[in-house]
């Protein structure tokens, strides 16, 4: 497993609307989902994470690959484009934090997000909230914030059909200095929103019972004849 950094890198290779995390209002925001992290590790511990962010964000300590977003693709202890050449089903966890809030199209990189979680895994996805006041504080930046609902149509095709999602919203309402997480109808108005869901382990289905078939043909058996005739003989002496 490559080394990683983990402190802050310049961000003068990505998205010019990502650059928006290495702002004031944007630490207020990442700072937050640094903690909230940390349950998604936990519950699979024997397996390394992947990890996929915006510049400004740090990684989380332990054992995994960390990848950044660039202008190219992904950058770290490995610089590449999707397909991702790393293992299928080789990771406990798998992390996306704002790589897709300047509009990149989600699902070629969540398929891979889906080829790599190994079953019982767990998907982490940390978003902007389109519903907080905070998206004032981004407004003209060119970042783009969408709906869980369309968070989760999109993992629904890129391979996660049957996963239940769950909702986290993350971050200060407003001022930056005030961010925490919860899920209450008073947290709906944060400034982020984290989906994540547990890869199922799908069952083999066996193969069904063979069943015998028998042919249905006009033709009657000898045996079926023979004992036919001789109940015949039989109420033919009954009757007489």
């Amino acid at each position: 497993m490559p080394a990683l950094s983990h402190g802050r890198q310049p961000d003068h290779d990505s998205s010019p609307a990502l650059r928006w995390f290495g702002e004031v209002p944007g630490h207020g925001l990442l700072d937050v989902e640094a903690a909230a992290m940390a349950p998604v590790l936990a519950a699979s511990p024997s397996l390394p994470w992947a990890w996929f962010g915006v510049a400004a964000a740090s990684p989380p300590p332990g054992r995994g690959v960390a990848l950044r977003r660039s202008r190219d693709g992904f950058d770290g202890p490995l610089r590449c484009r999707l397909p991702l050449p790393l293992a299928s089903e080789g990771f406990g966890a798998v992390l996306l934090q704002h790589v897709f809030d300047d509009g990149a199209d989600p699902q070629p990189l969540l398929s891979e997000c889906a080829r790599i979680l190994a079953p019982g895994g767990r998907l982490w996805l940390a978003t902007l909230n389109p519903w907080s006041p905070y998206r004032l504080r981004w407004a003209r930046s060119g970042l783009i914030a969408r709906d869980a609902g369309h968070w989760q149509a999109m993992l629904r095709a890129s391979g996660f059909a049957s996963d239940p999602v769950s909702l986290q919203w993350l971050g200060p309402r407003w001022r930056v200095a005030h961010g925490e997480a919860g899920i209450g109808a008073a947290d709906v108005v944060r400034a982020g929103v984290a989906l994540s869901l547990t890869k199922r382990v799908h069952a083999a289905i066996p193969p069904s019972r063979l069943q015998q078939l028998r042919w249905q043909t006009g033709l009657v058996p000898r045996d079926a004849a023979a004992h036919r005739g001789a109940s015949a003989a039989r109420n033919d002496d009954k009757q007489r």
